[in-house]
């Protein structure tokens, strides 16, 4: 995908996430402060006004994740603005000068963004946070480099929602829902629903071109 189509697919993607808040507020009203979806909300917002600003033009691939990353930073506020944030940011950053999104530098995408989230708030897989969808949809994305983006996002997508998925299983140990304890178990973490959401849309868009 040419710069121009990864544009295309990122204004999609931000489309739906702000439409899927009423999913998020929910699942994070049962373990969390209640405020993810409405984080999420405003900052895949600003992304829309941000993607359809004719002004703005990117130089690169690269540019465009991470411009997205610090608009993602300075509008949602609160942890998971510093997350996502630091996710496309630094995923944005480990892909300048690309012109072109292939499966390949979608893989090194999520892994620096994933090392990068890491080193900012220390969560791994199995703490019941964003990192356990991001972590697994990396590992899947790292597998598939020499396959067509079409071909490798749906199977990196479903990794994410099954990294979702599997955070039901699991105590919180970050944030509010850590004095949830085991009440947290049989609930997603709304973060790692986010994360395997951003990737279930950019792969709607891809196959619909």
């Amino acid at each position: 995908m040419n710069l121009s189509q990864v544009r295309g697919m990122m204004l999609f993607t931000a489309e739906q996430m702000v439409e899927s808040e009423p999913t998020l507020t929910a699942l994070d009203q049962i373990v969390g402060d209640g405020d993810h979806g409405i984080g999420m909300k405003r900052g895949f917002a600003a992304i829309i006004t941000l993607l359809q600003d004719p002004k703005f033009q990117p130089t690169d691939i690269g540019d465009l994740f991470s411009q997205i990353g610090t608009k993602l930073m300075t509008s949602m506020g609160g942890a998971s603005g510093a997350i996502f944030g630091t996710l496309f940011r630094a995923g944005g950053k480990s892909v300048a000068g690309e012109t072109e999104l292939n499966t390949a530098i979608l893989s090194t995408l999520l892994n620096e963004g994933w090392q990068a989230v890491y080193q900012r708030g220390k969560a791994k897989p199995g703490d019941k946070t964003m990192v356990d969808a991001l972590a697994a949809a990396a590992i899947t994305a790292s597998e598939l480099t020499t396959s067509t983006l079409k071909s490798a996002l749906p199977q990196i997508a479903q990794s994410a929602m099954q990294g979702a998925e599997k955070t039901k299983q699991m105590v919180a140990v970050f944030g509010r829902a850590k004095n949830l304890g085991e009440r947290t178990i049989g609930h997603m973490d709304p973060g790692s629903v986010s994360m395997a959401y951003i990737l279930k849309y950019m792969n709607q868009y891809i196959q619909m071109q």
